[in-house]
This record gives C-alpha cells, structure tokens and sequence, in this order.
C-alpha cells in the first residue's frame, strides 16, 4: 500500500468514526423523563413523576404484533392508573401536610379571602334585588332597576378580582390542591384525545433471507434492550415507593402515639386525628401504587420474554440459512470432487475430458452462487420485473463479456477447440494453452507447415470471434496433419528409382499413422456418401534447373512430424549416396 493510499485509508477510517460517534450522540432517547410541577411551588410538595406513562406509551410504538399490542396496552393502562394513584397521594400529602406560605403568598391569601367574601356579598345582593324587582310596582322599577345594575357590575368586578388573585396565589405558590387537579384534568384530556392502539409497522416485516434474519434478530434486540431498561426504571420506582411507605408509616406511628400521650386540647386533637386519617389514607394510596408498579414490572417481564421467543425464531432461522450455505458449498465441493473422479474413470480424450471437467465445475460455481444469494437476500418480490430490468442492463453494459461467455459454450461443441490444439485466430497460429469462460490464449508458433517452435508469446482473444468470426483448427483428435519431403536428385541419377525408394520408405513409416488418421476422419464425417477419404502417402515428380525434384506428401501426428520428416531425409540421402557410388 502506497503513502496516499495509508493516508486516505487513515482519512476514511476517521471519518467513520465521526460518523459513528454522531449516530449515538443524535441517537433517539429511550423517553424524556418528565416531571408535573411549576415554579414556586412549596417545598417539601412531592414531585409527580409521568416518566413511567410516557415510557410505556413510547414502548408501545415498537408492538409490531397481537401479543406485543395486548401487553403494551396493559403497560399503559397501568401506567396511567399509578399515575392518578399518584396525583392521589399527593393530595393526601397536602391534606395531611399543609404547605407553608411565603408572606407574598398569605397576604395574597389575604385578598383573595377578603374579595370571595366581597363577591358573596355582592350576589347575594344581586339575588335580593332581582326577587325585590320582581314583586316591586311600576312605579318602583326605575329606582330598583340602577341599584341591581350598581350590585351586578360591582358582583363581576369582585369575580375579576377573585380570578386575578386565584392566580396571583397560583404563581406565589398556594392554591396547591387546585395546581394538582389542573394537572390531573390535563392528563384526564390528554388520554381522552389519544388515538387508538394500533399496530406500529414493521420496516423488517417483509425481509427475507440470511440478511433480513439477521436485521429481524438486531432489532428485536435493541426492542428487548428498550424494555428491558423500563423494567429497570419500574423495579427501581418500586424500591423508592417501598422506602416512602416505611417512611409514612414511622409518620402514622408517630403521630398517633403523640395524639395518645398527650392531653390536648379538643380542637388540637382534633386537627391530629385528620391529619393521621390524612396519612393513612396516603399509605393506603401508596400501597396501590407499589402494587401496579410490581404489576407493570410482571407485564415488562412477559413482554421481553415474547420479544426474546421472536428474536430466538429470528437467529434459528439465521442458522437455518448459515447452516443451508454450509451445506451448499460442501455439496459443491464433494459434487466436484466425486464428478472429477468419475470422468477420470472413463475413456475419454484427455483434452476432452479436461473440457468437461472445466464446464462441470463453473456450472456448480454458477449453481452455488445462485443458492447462495437467494439464501442471503431472499427471493425478491417483483422477480420478473427486476430480472428484465437487470438483464437488459446488463445486457448493454456488458454485451463483450456476454458474447464471449456464449462463444466459450460454442469452442467447449463438438467443433470448437481444446487444450493442446493447434490453431489460427485472426492470422494469429499458435497452440491453446488456456480455455477459460470469456478469453482463450494461444502460445504463438510459426506457420503450422514450419517445424513449430513457439515465438515465447502469450496471445489472448475473447471467446466473441467463435461467434462474430472465424478460426481454423489444425488438430483432429489425433492431431493428424499432412507434411511433405522434398528431395532433389541430380542429372545422371536414376530419380524414378530413388523416388520409387522414397515412397515406399514413407509408406512404411507412416502405416499405422495413415490407418488411425482415415478411421478418425471416417468418424469425423459420419460416413456421408460421396466423401473420400485417404491417408495413403502421394508422391510427385517434376523437373528442376539442378535436377530432378521428388516431392513425398504423408499423413502423421503433430508431435511426430519431425522425427518422420527426419527419417524420409535420412533414407533419401542413403539412397542418393547409394546411387553416386555405383559405377556410370
């Protein structure tokens, strides 16, 4: 790897732990817990708490199923019902425990006192005159009629001033008990107006495969990692409830072994006994929350165990399918093998073989690639009209390969060529090395009548000319050519009986050659009338300017040509020389 190459893995590298570093900081919150309570309220007021309603509320936008949704909507039901329990007990607490005032706040109490006993004053006024004009005369209507209108503005200016100072007091921090139930009646509405439980869609419901199982089993995952951590925030609230309940009881204790120690007066005793119902009903509150907190606990628990039942199916499912692939590549592998081992036991031509063997073996690679990624993805649902499309795209982005992946199928026939032939390929002569699907390469020789040494070069063609052109092939099964020895005999010498010599000199030589050579040529015709076929050697005779030239043609293998053509020259120069020593 190159310096530039380091670095731009480096810059990558970082980059995706930046990115990754920013999906968990914007990562969505399980909830955002959430109190019920405004500034100045009095200390020592509990602090309502709706994270438990808004968690099971946010965890029921991940129920995908039946099961999920009946579980969830407990979860709500009893999030919901500890949440008015809750609003409950804080009342009670008030009942029990009444808030200090600050000064703003009692002489705001003050007022407010003063002008609801004004506003009382003045409708019963308003009343009295209304019933006075009723039974009044004619004559006294007027009179009476100013003084109810004076008494009905004077009732509304002490109603604005009552709201004015109802607020007032709310901001300062007192009329607690109607700050709880303005609360309790917003969430009353909001419950009111929440649509109805559905089934939240499940982006993962229409996966498939190895793939989509495995992104099934992660996001059932991070759905029982949610609930797992309400769970957890549900046990804890009803650890804290529990120490609240000890702490109300020591109260009740207390207060009730002072009321009974002590002689007070009535009126004290009696602001005891309410203040201790006060706190027992509180207990009593508290002891209903600690319940369906344990309740809702027990419905997380079902909950998480339905999402691990899934999430088991998911990852068996997974290894269903990692367990088929396993299997599919030994079959490819056994299949190979125990194919290769079977031609090998029959009587085929080696380069044949080695052809059937090569297609045998890319047609399992094909077959096993094909299982493979049905099994990972899936089987898609518009599968014809995704195999069109991809077809004609590939198609006309890869028509070369396409025609030469063809051509490959028309050299592996029953015309095409094999290892080892000798062939030419766009005035291009060589032996075939290699066959592979989309190129074929030849090690260069001279022309097929020279003595066939290689150039040294490696020369490659797309299989596309065995469609789109032609090629000549030299070999037959036996790769039989036609060679000729040329031999010049001088004036003065007997040429008909060193030509006569030389033909039978390479009849004998080349026999059996000729024989196997008409055979497989006899096969290669299908034995259709009218064709004739011999390898019996020829010989021509013809003068030249130095003498006479004797021309023998014969038939022989590729890889015997030279040590026949050697022997035809030995035996024509002993002929020769046996010619020059006899006496003229």
């Amino acid at each position: 790897m190159s310096a530039l190459q380091r670095i731009a893995a480096t810059a990558l590298a970082l980059l995706l732990i930046l990115i990754g570093y920013g999906l968990w900081a914007t990562r969505a919150p399980l909830t955002a817990p959430r109190t019920l309570s405004a500034p100045g309220t009095p200390a020592g007021v509990p602090v309502i708490d709706e994270d438990t309603l808004f968690t099971a509320q946010h965890l029921s936008r991940l129920a995908t199923t039946r099961d999920e949704l009946t579980l969830s909507q407990q979860a709500i039901e009893l999030a919901d019902h500890e949440l008015d329990l809750a609003f409950s007990g804080v009342l009670r607490h008030l009942e029990a425990n009444p808030p200090q005032l600050s000064a703003a706040a009692r002489a705001i109490q003050e007022k407010l006192t003063h002008s609801q006993a004004q506003l009382s004053a003045d409708t019963t006024k308003v009343k009295r005159l209304t019933q006075a004009m009723a039974a009044a005369a004619d004559a006294e209507k007027p009179a009476l009629q100013d003084q109810l209108d004076l008494a009905q503005a004077q009732a509304d200016i002490d109603t604005y001033e009552v709201g004015q100072a109802n607020d007032s007091l709310l901001q300062a921090g007192g009329n607690v008990h109607q700050r709880i139930q303005a609360m309790q009646h917003a969430i009353e509405v909001a419950d009111q107006n929440r649509p109805p439980a559905a089934l939240a869609p499940d982006p993962l419901a229409s996966a498939q495969g190895l793939v989509g199982r495995v992104r099934q089993w992660l996001a059932l995952r991070g759905k029982q990692q949610a609930i797992e951590r309400a769970l957890g925030q549900a046990a804890a609230s009803v650890d804290e409830l529990s120490k609240g309940r000890e702490q109300i009881a020591a109260e009740i204790a207390a207060d009730k072994s002072g009321l009974e120690g002590t002689a007070s007066p009535p009126a004290s005793r009696l602001e005891a006994a309410r203040r201790t119902a006060a706190q027992q009903q509180r207990l009593s509150v508290r002891d209903q929350r600690i319940g369906v907190r344990k309740r809702l606990v027990e419905t997380y628990g079902q909950w998480i165990q339905l999402v691990q039942s899934q999430a088991r199916a998911a990852m068996n499912q997974a290894l269903i399918d990692t367990a088929v692939i396993v299997v599919a590549l030994l079959l490819v592998v056994f299949f190979e093998s125990g194919i290769n081992g079977l031609l090998g036991r029959t009587h085929i031509d080696r380069r044949q073989l080695g052809a059937l063997r090569s297609v045998v073996s890319v047609i399992l690679q094909l077959v096993a690639v094909l299982a493979i990624l049905l099994i990972l993805i899936g089987v898609p649902g518009q599968l014809g009209t995704i195999l069109g499309l991809a077809g004609a795209g590939l198609t006309v982005a890869l028509k070369d390969f396409i025609v030469a992946f063809i051509g490959w199928f028309v050299l592996m026939g029953r015309n095409g060529v094999r290892l080892g032939d000798w062939v030419e390929i766009n005035g291009v002569s060589g032996e075939v090395i290699e066959l592979g699907m989309f190129h074929t390469v030849l090690l260069e020789t001279g022309n097929w009548t020279d003595a066939g040494h290689p150039t040294g070069r490696r020369v490659t063609f797309t299989n596309s000319f065995a469609i789109e052109g032609h090629y000549f092939n030299f070999s037959t099964t036996g790769q039989w050519l036609w060679d000729e020895v040329s031999v010049v005999v001088p004036f003065g010498r007997d040429s008909q009986a060193i030509a006569t010599a030389i033909e039978k000199e390479a009849v004998a030589a080349t026999a059996n050659s000729g024989t196997e050579a008409e055979e497989e040529w006899r096969r290669a015709t299908h034995g259709q009338r009218g064709v004739s076929v011999s390898a019996q050697p020829g010989i021509a005779v013809r003068p030249t300017s130095g003498g006479v030239e004797v021309m023998v043609r014969y038939v022989t293998r590729a890889s015997e040509r030279m040590a026949v053509r050697a022997r035809l020259y030995q035996s024509a120069v002993q002929l020769l020389a046996q010619s020059g020593s006899k006496p003229a």
